[in-house]
């Protein structure tokens, strides 16, 4: 292959690993949407362990055939069930929030999770900080105060709820950062979601809200085949392009929840909440190209 083909078919697979996380932050919007359906007749503890027990069950029948018992190889077991522990709580967490809040919003307040993980990765890992670090974060931090502003209706304990799923959400996304390269990404995905879901069965028997409509059953299937779609083209799209290069386009997820939400729900955010999204997602976009630089 000469070296113009070479850098074409570079080019390529970029454009398809772009397109790639495009459409996982797509399917992460509808995946939001449905469970904000659901948690209006179902506790939220519940609706996160039906979405994590079918993405199980939907990865086990679809790859166990072919894959057997190394759907479960590990060299860092205690790191993958910290991983798994990190995700089901910012799913409940996070899902607790849609349940008693507005899509966009609630979305647009996990978004400061990626300027998280660049302040932990910096002060607790020893990284070096891209230039601006410290301004981005308090730009974040301003836009989170416009969304969730005094006197506002989401000013409430409510607001904790995505914020605390950002933190959980910081602590996942390092030890992703820490296993990439040392398991295989879908071992990775399989065995984060078994954990999430034997830490969530725990609380079944507390939430435990039986079927109100068969339909309800099949939402919960889909949440869990959208989940694990979402999550396995976020794989293919790292293994296209690197982390630097798609980490903007993430920023969909936001865009798509505002979209969602407007569409299904009728909830569209004020002025003030729209201008704290935007300085949010500017700013988490900014970091992320001053990475790349």
């Amino acid at each position: 292959m000469s070296g113009g083909d070479a850098a074409a078919d570079a080019r390529r697979r970029v454009l398809a690993g772009i397109g790639l996380a495009v459409a996982a932050s797509a399917s992460f919007a509808v995946l939001d949407s449905t469970v904000k359906f659901l948690s209006q007749t179902y506790p939220s503890p519940l609706v996160a362990w039906g979405r994590y027990a079918f993405h199980v069950a939907l990865m086990a029948v679809l790859l166990v055939p072919q894959r057997g018992f190394s759907l479960l190889a590990t060299r860092r077991p205690g790191l993958q069930v910290a991983r798994g522990v990190f995700l089901g709580m910012s799913s409940i967490t996070f899902f607790g929030a849609l349940a008693s809040m507005p899509q966009a919003e609630a979305t647009a307040l996990i978004a400061t999770s990626p300027i998280l993980v660049t302040v932990v990765a910096v002060r607790w890992l020893g990284e070096r900080a891209p230039r601006g670090t410290w301004l981005a974060l308090a730009t974040s931090f301003a836009g989170v105060l416009l969304i969730i502003r005094p006197g506002s209706a989401l000013f409430g304990p409510a607001a904790l709820l995505p914020l605390l799923a950002a933190v959980f959400a910081t602590g996942y996304t390092l030890l992703t950062r820490r296993l990439a390269g040392v398991d295989d990404g879908v071992s990775t995905l399989f065995i984060g979601g078994l954990v999430a879901t034997v830490l969530l069965s725990g609380l079944v028997p507390v939430y435990w809200t039986p079927p109100q409509a068969w339909w309800h059953v099949l939402l919960l299937v889909f949440a869990g085949l959208v989940g694990a779609g979402g999550h396995l083209l976020l794989v293919r799209a790292y293994e296209r392009a690197n982390a630097s290069t798609l980490a903007p386009y993430t920023y969909m997820h936001t865009v798509a929840a505002l979209c969602t939400g407007w569409l299904v729900f009728g909830t569209f955010p004020d002025g003030p909440a729209l201008a704290g999204m935007a300085l949010i997602v500017a700013t988490g976009v900014a970091m992320a190209l001053s990475r790349r630089g």
